[in-house]
Parts: structure tokens; C-alpha cells; sequence
């Protein structure tokens, strides 16, 4: 076990620097070790939540009373095989798609900036600039709750729009296998580039968040409707919609779990007052708010 830790503030492990602390804590450093912990905390009637990165979630105020698993550092090998790779669970996407444009093979430029690791990205089918995760995953390796290890299909996962039925089956990605297309290194390279730049120059990467905010409803856009409702600058306590770009929530100054609610609440009503449609939260929420 590389650490197991109790009441460990959450807030260490979120890109929103945000949360109370998790009653147990471990960063396990093989699959034996995730299995046995597991079963352990179902054994012994312990709630579980596993994490990655920390990138799209709220952790609430008073923390977690279960366990949290994370998986990073020792679950981030990735291998190339042909136009395939094989990563890991906790392989950062940043890494995952450096490495593909590095084996010049295209399908993953979209993944570069976005701040999550693998076994997230699936989870919530995450995506950017048009592509997303279902378009190159072939498989995916999942530990079932009843300790036993199965192969996934993409279609067999239901992804969509920034969902996966992976919660539902109660599983643990462990691993992906990715297929591309080949391509040529400096055109993927320079595609990444302009990516980040885009980044840089419209997303407020200075502050703590979680990323986008809301997802997008069928049809529209949430940045636009935040920004047509007058959402821009909205705050409570330490927590704010982005002066810079609508989409984003950010942690301005010490903000709570509370006031990010707070926020998207207010942020939601007034969307729904000014065009009728109800905003839904794209940030995952965890633990006791």
C-alpha cells in the first residue's frame, strides 16, 4: 500500500481544492490491493468511492465517512501496440494523449488539456473540441464488485454524453485499450498546441475548478445561457462564475462546498427564469454536504 491515511482532507486531492476529509484514505499500489480493500469495506459495511484525479468533483464540506481509493501514480503505464494503446486506470489523459501523437496516431488531440485520468474519463465519457472518449475506446478492464475482473466493450458501457453506466454496475476501471488512426506526429502536435491555446486564452486555468460547470442541454450551449441570464461574476462566499468564460465555476478565495451549490443553484434558476431550460450539474458530487 503506498498510503492509507484516516481523516485525510479531500480538499489535497481535488483540482478544486475543496472538501472535508475522508474517514479512510489509501492509495493501493496493486490490483490485489484494490480487490482486498473492497471486499474488506463491503465486509465490514464501509462505504467506498474511488478517484483519479480529482478533476470533475465536489467533495462536501463535513468529507466522506467511508473510504476513499485512489488510484494514481502506480496505475499510469501506458503501452503502444500498432495503432492501439493500452493504458491504465490512473494513466494522466494529458500523458495518454501525448503519447499517441508521440506513436503518431490521431483520435485523441481532444484529451491533452483535459485535466482527469483514464479511469475517470470513462466513467463520465469525458470529451472536448468535438471528440470524446467513446469514439476510440475498444475496451475497457473493470473490477465488479464481487472482486471478479470482466471486459468491457464501448457499447457495452452505454456511453454518452458524459455518462457511462460504470457507477451503475458499482465498477472499478482498472484499465483501456484505445484504437487510432495513424497520422503525422507534427500535425497531431500542432492540433494539441492550438487546443492549449485555446485554453489558455478563453478558460480561467488560473483559478481552482472542476471544470465545466453544467452540461450542454440538447440543443444549446450552457455558457451561453449562462452568460445570456447575466451568470458572469455571480458569487457566493469564495466561489464564482468566471468573469472570463460562463461555463466555468471557479474557487476564488477559500470557498466551501456550500457556496459552489449555492452557485450552481442561483447559476440553474436563473438560466430556467430567462429560457426555460433546467441546467444539469456536469461536477460529480461526494460525501456529506
Amino acid at each position: 500500500m503506498r498510503r492509507q491515511l484516516r481523516e485525510e482532507p479531500l480538499s489535497n486531492h481535488t483540482s478544486f481544492r475543496i472538501g472535508g476529509p475522508a474517514a479512510f484514505y489509501y492509495e493501493p499500489e496493486t490490483r490485489e490491493e484494490i480487490r482486498d480493500l473492497l471486499l474488506q469495506c463491503k465486509e465490514e459495511g464501509i462505504r467506498t468511492a474511488v478517484i483519479g484525479n480529482g478533476s470533475n468533483l465536489l467533495v462536501g464540506d463535513k468529507g466522506f465517512r467511508g473510504a476513499v481509493i485512489r488510484l494514481g501514480e502506480g496505475f499510469g503505464a501506458i503501452e503502444t501496440d500498432g495503432n492501439r494503446l493500452k493504458a491504465e486506470a490512473g494513466a494522466l489523459l494529458a500523458k495518454l494523449a501525448r503519447t499517441a501523437a508521440n506513436a503518431g496516431l490521431s483520435g485523441l488531440a481532444f484529451a491533452a488539456g483535459i485535466p482527469g485520468t483514464v479511469g475517470g474519463a470513462l466513467v463520465m465519457n469525458a470529451g472536448a473540441y468535438g471528440g470524446e472518449m467513446k469514439d476510440v475506446l475498444e475496451s475497457a478492464e473493470l473490477l465488479l464488485p464481487d472482486g471478479s475482473v470482466r471486459h468491457f466493450t464501448g457499447a457495452e458501457l452505454e456511453l454518452s454524453y458524459r455518462h457511462s453506466n460504470i457507477p451503475e454496475l458499482g465498477a472499478i476501471v482498472l484499465s483501456a485499450v484505445f484504437v487510432l488512426q495513424p497520422g503525422e506526429k507534427e500535425e497531431i502536435l500542432a492540433e494539441m498546441k492550438r487546443y492549449a491555446e485555446s485554453r489558455r486564452e478563453k478558460q480561467p486555468l488560473e483559478f481552482p475548478s472542476a471544470g465545466s460547470a453544467f452540461k450542454r442541454p440538447a440543443g444549446d450551449i450552457a455558457a451561453r445561457l449562462l452568460d445570456t441570464a447575466g451568470c458572469k461574476g455571480l458569487r457566493v462566499g469564495g466561489a464564482a462564475i468566471s468573469e472570463k468564460h460562463a461555463g466555468f465555476l471557479v474557487n476564488l478565495d477559500h470557498a466551501s462546498a456550500a457556496d459552489v451549490r449555492a452557485v450552481l443553484k442561483e447559476a440553474a434558476d436563473r438560466v430556467e427564469a430567462q429560457s426555460g431550460i433546467r441546467l444539469e450539474p456536469e461536477i460529480r458530487f461526494l460525501g456529506e454536504f
